[in-house]
C-alpha cells in the first residue's frame, strides 16, 4: 500500500492575512468540522502516520484545534503545522499540551508580505517566546521560514532582505555568528536543538493564467503528498489551493478508492515519464524546483 510522508488537511482555508505573495482562494471560507476530522482520519490511516494542517488558510484560527490535535493523538498520527505565526500568544497553551504535536513551520516572510502587519519586533519576539518555551518543555520541532529571497542576489542585498528578522533570532539564540553569512538559500542551518532556519527564493503558485511549460519535470505530488480542503476535496499537493485538480471528495468516495483513480494514477506516471499530465502543473512554478532531479523512485 503506498505511503505519504506529508498528507495535508486543510483545517480551514480562512486567513487572517492577506499576503502579496499567496493568491487568495476563490473557495467559500470554511472550518472543517470535528466530524469531516474524523472521516478523514478513519480513511486515512492505512496510508500515512504524518499529518500537516496547512493549503490555505491559517490553522491557528480554527477554534478547535485543541480538539484537532487531541483527536490527532488517539489515532496515532503525528501532526506538523504550517502557520504565519500571528495568533501563537493567543494558541500557544494549547500547542504545549499537545503531545501529538512533531512540528510547527512558521513562514516568517508572512510579515513582510502584508502592508498593514502589527509590530515586527513584537511579532518575531513573541514567536521566539513560544519557542523557547516550547523546547524546554516539549520534543516538538521548529523551523522558521524566510521563503522572499530575489534571485537577484543584488536585490537581497540592496533591501537588506530579512535583516531586521535575523538581528533579532541572532541576539535571542545568542549566535556567535551572522546568520546571512552561513546560510545557503534552499538549504537550513540549525539555530540550537530543535529549531532550524531555512531561507529560500520566492516561487510562484501555480496559475490555470500562467505561461504552460511542456519541458520536462518531476513533481512529489502523489507520491509523497497528497491533500484533503477542508471540504473534503482530494488533490494532489498542497499547491492546489482552488481544488482544480480535484480527484473526488472523501464524502462520497473513500480516500482509498480516489487515490486509485484513473486520473490519479495518469498523474503519477506521468511523473514516472517527467511529463506533467495536467495543465495546472505545466503552469507550476514550484516544479520547476525538481527539473534537476535524474533518479525517479517509482
Amino acid at each position: 500500500m503506498k505511503k505519504f510522508k506529508k498528507f495535508y488537511i486543510e483545517i480551514t482555508n480562512v486567513c487572517n492575512l492577506s499576503c502579496s505573495f499567496c493568491p487568495q482562494t476563490c473557495r467559500a471560507p470554511e472550518f472543517m468540522s470535528i466530524e469531516t476530522f474524523i472521516k478523514i482520519l478513519d480513511q486515512i490511516k492505512p496510508y500515512t502516520d504524518y499529518i500537516y494542517f496547512h493549503v490555505k488558510g491559517e490553522p491557528l484560527l480554527h477554534p478547535k484545534l485543541d480538539e484537532f490535535l487531541n483527536l490527532s493523538y488517539k489515532k496515532g498520527f503525528k501532526v506538523n503545522i504550517t502557520t504565519n505565526g500571528t495568533l501563537i500568544s493567543k494558541v500557544k497553551d494549547k500547542l504545549i499540551l499537545a503531545p501529538s504535536l512533531r512540528q510547527i513551520n512558521f513562514s516568517l516572510h508572512s510579515f513582510d508580505g502584508n502592508e498593514c502587519s502589527s509590530n515586527k519586533y513584537e511579532y518575531i519576539n513573541n514567536i521566539i517566546s513560544y519557542v523557547k518555551e516550547s523546547i524546554d518543555k516539549t520534543d516538538t520541532l521548529f523551523s522558521l521560514r524566510l521563503w522572499n529571497l530575489d534571485k537577484d542576489n543584488i536585490t537581497n542585498l540592496k533591501t537588506k532582505k530579512n535583516c531586521d528578522l535575523l538581528f533579532e533570532i541572532e541576539n535571542a539564540f545568542n549566535l556567535s555568528y551572522k546568520i546571512e553569512e552561513e546560510i545557503i538559500p534552499g538549504r537550513g542551518i540549525k539555530i540550537c536543538d530543535k529549531v532550524y532556519l531555512n531561507q529560500d527564493y520566492e516561487f510562484q503558485w501555480p496559475d490555470l493564467n500562467a505561461i504552460e511549460d511542456i519541458s520536462p519535470g518531476f513533481c512529489y505530488g502523489l507520491r509523497n503528498q497528497v491533500a484533503i480542503l477542508v471540504d473534503g476535496s482530494v488533490v494532489p499537493c498542497c499547491l492546489d489551493g482552488d481544488g482544480i485538480i480535484n480527484l473526488g471528495n472523501i464524502h462520497g468516495t473513500n480516500f482509498s478508492e480516489i487515490i486509485e483513480s484513473q486520473r490519479a494514477s495518469d498523474i503519477f506516471n506521468g511523473f514516472s515519464r517527467r511529463e506533467a499530465v495536467e495543465e495546472l502543473c505545466r503552469k507550476c512554478g514550484y516544479r520547476k524546483k525538481f527539473n534537476e532531479i535524474t533518479d525517479i523512485i517509482n
